[in-house]
C-alpha cells in the first residue's frame, strides 16, 4: 500500500514537473527582429520606428566569410562587413543603442549571395575555420558593440556534421568569450538547408536562443491555416526552441500582411506562442514608411 502511495506521489510530481516546463516553453515574448544594411538602400538606424515596450534586434546583414575582391572568393572563416557600412557604421550602432535601451545590435553571417554568385559555406577543416571565425568575427562584434551573432548560410559546400560543429564550436567560444549574449538561426523550408540546420539544432540547440524560420520563403498565397501548420511542424523541427514568425516586406512571397498575417499573430499570441516576429527587411520596408513594423510591435506590447 505504501508503494503504490509512493509511486502516485512520484507521478503527481512528474506531471508538475512537466507542467512547469510546457508553461516555459509557451509562452509570449515581445521581441522584435529586423535584417537591415544588406542591399544598400540607404536605410539607417534611425529611420525605423522603435517602439519603446519591445525588445528590439536590429541584425546587420551579411558578414561572410569571402574576401572583397571585385569577384570573391572564400576566406576559410575570415569574415569581413558586407553591409552598408558607410549609413550602418560603429558609431551608428553606439547612438540607437544610448537612445534607444531596449535595443540590441546582431550581426548576421553568410546570406544567400555575395556580389553575383552564392555566399557558400566552405571550410578548409572545422578547427581552422573555427579558429579564424572567432578571431574575426570577435574583431567585428567589438568594433561595432554588437550583442550577438545570427546564421544564415543558405548554401553549402560542407556536409552536416562539419557545419553542425563548426557554427557549434563558434557559438560557444563567442559566448563563453563573453562576446556574445545571443545566437539566433535563419532556417527555411529547403531539404539541404533544413538537414543542414538540424544538424546543427539536434547537437547544439541548448545554446541557441532564436530561430528566426524564414516563414516568407513559403509560396505566394499562403493562407493563414497554411502558416499556422507551418509553425507546428518547424516548431516541433526545432523542438524546445523559441521559433519566430516573419514576412517579407516587399511581400513577394509567403503570408503578407494584407492577407492576414497579423492575425495569424493573434492566433499565436492567444495560445502563448509568440515567441517574437522577425522581418525581412528594412531596406525594402523604407519606400512605405515601415508600416508594418509599427503594426507589429504594436501587437507584441
Amino acid at each position: 500500500m505504501e508503494f503504490h502511495r509512493l509511486l502516485f506521489t512520484f507521478f503527481i510530481f512528474q506531471a508538475l514537473i512537466i507542467s512547469q516546463i510546457s508553461i516555459l516553453c509557451t509562452a509570449n515574448s515581445k521581441l522584435f527582429r529586423e535584417y537591415i544594411g544588406a542591399e544598400f538602400k540607404a536605410v539607417k538606424f534611425s529611420d525605423v520606428p522603435i517602439n519603446p515596450n519591445v525588445d528590439f534586434h536590429f541584425i546587420l546583414s551579411f558578414a561572410i566569410d569571402y574576401d572583397t575582391s571585385t569577384s570573391p572568393s572564400p576566406t576559410n572563416g575570415k569574415f569581413n562587413v558586407f553591409w552598408d557600412s558607410t549609413n550602418l557604421s560603429p558609431s551608428h550602432v553606439s547612438s540607437i543603442k544610448s537612445k534607444h535601451p531596449n535595443v540590441k545590435v546582431a550581426i548576421s553571417l553568410g546570406g544567400y549571395t555575395v556580389g553575383s554568385q552564392f555566399a557558400y559555406f566552405k571550410p578548409s577543416s572545422v578547427r581552422s575555420w573555427v579558429s579564424n571565425a572567432v578571431t574575426s568575427l570577435t574583431s567585428i562584434i567589438k568594433k561595432y558593440n554588437l550583442d550577438g551573432i545570427d546564421i544564415d548560410y543558405e548554401h553549402f559546400q560542407a556536409d552536416p556534421q562539419t557545419f553542425a560543429e563548426s557554427i557549434g564550436l563558434l557559438i560557444k567560444a563567442l559566448k563563453r568569450n563573453k562576446v556574445i549574449s545571443f545566437a539566433s538561426i535563419a532556417p527555411y523550408a529547403d531539404n539541404e538547408v533544413q538537414r543542414q540546420y538540424l544538424a546543427l539544432w539536434n547537437k547544439y540547440g541548448d545554446i541557441i536562443d532564436y530561430v528566426n524560420f524564414q516563414f516568407y520563403a513559403y509560396d505566394k498565397g499562403t493562407t493563414i491555416p497554411q502558416l499556422l501548420s507551418y509553425f507546428n511542424n518547424q516548431s516541433s523541427n526545432y523542438n524546445g526552441g523559441k521559433v519566430l514568425v516573419s514576412f517579407q516586406s516587399d511581400v513577394r512571397r509567403g503570408l503578407t500582411p494584407e492577407d492576414g498575417f497579423f492575425d495569424a499573430c493573434n492566433m499565436l499570441k492567444s495560445q502563448q506562442r509568440l515567441h517574437g516576429i522577425f522581418v525581412w527587411s528594412a531596406d525594402d520596408s523604407k519606400a512605405d514608411g515601415f508600416i508594418y513594423e509599427k503594426q507589429s510591435q504594436e501587437i507584441l506590447d
